[in-house]
């Protein structure tokens, strides 16, 4: 577990993105097989573990400890894990020498629940400080230690390149990440370059979303932008200047979520954004999916019409995510729809390295067909960017959370690439407020005052008062 616990450390208090990026590819390179393959499905959340509670934990740290001196400690320290690994009793008598983290993986996940406790507390036993506070992230779940999943397969990609391994790129990996299983050893014997890359089935394989840069990035310097000083005159003068609007198709910026639906062979997939299967929530949608290929798109919840699917507020729509099952009451009153923006592939051909122009052109043809719970996100038609920032001008009253715009030219690329999309945002509301409450934080946040809560001036029945509205941290 030092190992493992020394790299949870080294994250925790590491702000910058590249010194972590350093310190997950020396872990890496250093750490055996299995515990490498563990500490990343950790670290990327794919480890899925009997998960301890808050309160099992405290009941375990309360026999060994005080009660009131745990609860102070906890107060002052703010994180469980931490005020665990440093209250929990030294046993002189548990068994010493060093405990893997594939011994522990494997420990928890062969427990019973009745025998989990009891597990937890010998391990406790037997580990030093820093290790006990890697073991608690581990077992509640929550390593809240500032890495995606994203940045961890970066990652593994800076990794490679070192290794000398040839189309080891991250959206390369992300391809080929859900048909792996954790502890991932064929995935490292790739990567470093000892092995070949892994034949993975890729038909329901997540492809890496494309996905735009603010326009504001594309139109104005980090100072300009700090200034705020331009005027709507001035934005469209420069957009006329840096991008041609014959060039760029625009269409809606739906407000649902991203997701990704493939389907191949009777099977079907839904991925959010960053690559998580949230089909569970919404089996309706799935047996709908009665294609083959891969489709890129806003999933909401819409109701049909005369004039087609009508999208439904996003906060019907946060009424489903997240949910291992879902009533047939709900399936009734907030059926899932995806208004598709693109087509990856239609059945086994791979269209992403065509040209927006030709894969629109087939995404419509292909969608004419499929099912009601699927139509195609309409282009929008502008003559000039002037006219284009008129139709802007209505997206809140539409619901809509902006415009895209798309080069006509650009293929479909994973990440972020500058240049080929941008997403130009509705002008955000402004409120006066007076900062009524700051609070300590939570966990490392706990030494300082990082919650504040907000109040805005209303009538009262004796005069003015101050009235909370909203809360925020920084």
């Amino acid at each position: 577990m030092t190992p493992f616990a020394q790299l949870l450390t080294g994250l925790v208090f590491t702000p910058s993105r590249n010194a972590k990026l350093t310190l997950l590819t020396r872990f890496f390179e250093a750490a055996p097989d299995p515990d490498r393959g563990w500490a990343l499905a950790a670290v990327a959340g794919e480890l899925d573990l009997r998960s301890a509670q808050p309160a099992m934990i405290r009941g375990l740290v309360e026999e060994r400890v005080d009660p009131a001196l745990f609860r102070m400690s906890y107060d002052y320290v703010g994180d469980l894990a931490e005020t665990v690994a440093l209250i929990w009793p030294e046993d002189a008598a548990a068994a010493p020498g060093e405990v893997r983290l594939s011994d522990v993986v494997e420990a928890i996940a062969a427990a019973s629940r009745s025998d989990f406790p009891a597990l937890l507390a010998r391990l406790l036993d037997r580990l030093p400080s820093d290790e006990r506070f890697a073991l608690i992230k581990l077992a509640t779940g929550g390593l809240r230690v500032g890495v995606s999943a994203r940045l961890a397969k970066t990652a593994l990609a800076a990794w490679a390149a070192e290794n000398g391994v040839e189309g080891a790129s991250v959206e390369r990996i992300e391809e080929l990440w859900h048909g792996l299983d954790p502890p991932y050893e064929p995935l490292f014997a790739w990567l470093s370059g000892v092995a070949a890359e892994p034949k993975v089935d890729l038909r329901l394989a997540f492809r890496p979303m494309m996905l735009a840069h603010p326009l504001d990035a594309g139109l104005y310097s980090a100072d300009e932008l700090r200034a705020n000083a331009e005027t709507e005159a001035g934005t469209l003068a420069r957009l006329a200047a840096r991008l041609a609007p014959a060039e760029h198709a625009a269409e809606w910026k739906w407000d649902g979520v991203r997701v990704q639906a493939v389907a191949s062979r009777g099977e079907r997939r839904l991925y959010s954004r960053t690559g998580e299967d949230i089909g569970g929530a919404f089996p309706d949608l799935l047996d709908a999916m009665t294609w083959e290929g891969c489709v890129d798109g806003e999933l909401l919840v819409a109701h049909a019409s005369e004039d087609g699917p009508i999208a439904a507020p996003f906060s019907d729509l946060q009424k489903r995510l997240g949910r291992k099952t879902v009533s047939a009451k709900m399936l009734r009153e907030l059926p899932a729809h995806i208004r598709a923006y693109d087509l990856l592939h239609d059945g086994a051909e791979d269209l992403r390295a065509l040209p927006l122009a030709r894969r629109r052109a087939r995404l419509e043809a292909w969608a004419a067909d499929k099912t009601d719970r699927l139509d195609v996100s309409p282009l929008i038609a502008f003559d000039d960017w002037a006219s284009l920032q008129e139709i802007r001008a209505g997206a809140r009253a539409a619901s809509q959370e902006g415009l895209m715009l798309k080069r006509w030219d650009a293929p479909y690329q994973g990440g972020r690439p500058l240049g080929p999309w941008w997403k130009w945002k509705r002008d955000p509301l402004t409120l006066d407020c007076v900062l009524m409450y700051a609070q300590r934080g939570h966990g490392r946040r706990s030494s300082y005052y990082s919650d504040y809560t907000f109040g805005a001036w209303r009538d009262g029945p004796e005069g003015l008062e101050l009235t909370p509205v909203g809360k925020a941290y920084s």
